[in-house]
């Protein structure tokens, strides 16, 4: 019998929350890898270290737009 694996049922119930490379948030932003990498250097965007790779959290690209968000008069 075997173990339910507690990561998988987290991105299974999160997929918006899932952890994204570089690329893919510049994909997922519509901008290109080195502003993603910019926004990790200056810390203006929170990120995940797994050992030396950065990934970023769908959710945290997304608080990212809501913060930059101008509303219409």
């Amino acid at each position: 019998m075997s173990r339910p694996n507690p990561l998988r049922a987290a991105t299974a119930h999160a997929p918006q929350d899932e952890l994204l490379t570089i690329g893919q948030a510049g994909e997922y932003l519509g901008t290109g890898e080195r502003f993603i990498r910019r926004l990790v250097a200056q810390r203006r965007i929170s990120y995940v270290k797994l050992g030396k790779y950065v990934r970023l959290q769908r959710s945290s690209l997304d608080a990212f737009i809501e913060a930059g968000r101008v509303p219409s008069e």
